[in-house]
């Protein structure tokens, strides 16, 4: 996992993106169409049209990171909506990168009785 700051934004840019886009395109796009700033400090994750790559654009306060991860198997679960962008913390972004469904976590154990 990346080692975010605590108060670091996270949003996904809803629909599909050209995966060709490196650090110039995806920033211009996160300025023009998700009306955010890429130097904000935010990380910004974009998902590709076959949902089994996705490519994270994050400003450190260097510089830009550009980070990305394909799946051998599965998709990534990304939202129905075609635009705008969804903001998330980082435990749903840990469990999207697992290819978890991070909208609704299933807890495996209930405790019965405390104590």
């Amino acid at each position: 996992m990346i080692p975010l700051p605590p108060s670091t934004q996270i949003f996904l840019a809803c629909g599909a993106t050209d995966m060709r886009k490196g650090f110039d395109g995806l920033a211009l796009m996160t300025q023009q169409v998700l009306e955010e700033s890429p130097h904000s400090g935010a990380l910004f994750a974009f998902r590709g049209k076959r949902g089994d790559l996705v490519k994270l654009l994050w400003y450190d306060g260097q510089g830009m990171c550009l980070f990305s991860k394909r799946m051998d198997r599965g998709r990534f679960v990304w939202p129905s909506t075609k635009t705008g962008s969804v903001a998330m913390t980082a435990a749903q972004l840990s469990m999207l990168l697992e290819g978890i469904d991070w909208r609704r976590p299933e807890r495996t154990f209930t405790p019965s009785l405390a104590g």
